[in-house]
């Protein structure tokens, strides 16, 4: 329960003015069609937020558990420290507008999260946890609370959040789970 709830709260508050919810905001705008941005959007993370977990697994059965400690003890620092430079979004989403409003959703969300801290989020929480199921679920869902409100609530909603405050409190979660992994080893 822990991994789920802390990947869902992670990601939900990482995502807040991140690339991909701009991305969102951009999807929206440009198609009006809530519903299948939704889906698409929800494809897009399952599958990226699965292979990234998937990765995070596989680098836990290679590495011994104090190794695995400090890379990602200091991988959440890292993290932290990424969380307080803001995103920019390049607008390539019309390339695939040829795939309708889902299809194009799907691809350019899955595309946009390669590399992108959710993703480098899903990787390391599955390495600390250690439970697929539980992260892809929790990183899936922090995904959504975040986008589904932009998608519906549009450009308007957006700009009253205080981003950098919702950053800077993302930022002292990811020091926090930073320091609490070096310091006690890994469960």
């Amino acid at each position: 329960m822990e991994a789920l709830l802390v990947s869902t709260g992670i990601v939900a508050l990482a995502e807040i003015g991140d690339k991909t919810q701009l991305l969102a905001l951009l999807l929206a705008a440009r198609y009006r069609k809530p519903a299948p941005i939704v889906a698409g959007i929800f494809v897009a993370t399952l599958a990226n937020h699965f292979f990234a977990a998937l990765l995070g697994q596989w680098i836990t059965s290679l590495l011994g558990p104090d190794v695995l400690r400090w890379i990602l003890g200091v991988s959440f620092i890292a993290m932290a420290a990424w969380m307080l430079i803001p995103d920019k979004l390049d607008d390539d989403a019309r390339v695939f507008d040829r795939f309708g409003v889902f299809g194009a959703t799907t691809l350019a969300f899955f595309l946009a999260e390669m590399g992108d801290k959710t993703q480098i989020a899903t990787v390391a929480l599955s390495a600390r946890f250690d439970t697929l199921t539980a992260v892809v679920a929790g990183t899936t869902l922090g995904m959504m609370i975040a986008n589904v409100p932009a998608v519906f609530l549009g450009d308007a909603a957006a700009k009253k959040l205080p981003v950098r405050l919702v950053h800077g409190i993302a930022a002292a979660i990811f020091a926090a789970l930073g320091v609490a992994t070096l310091l006690y080893p890994l469960a």
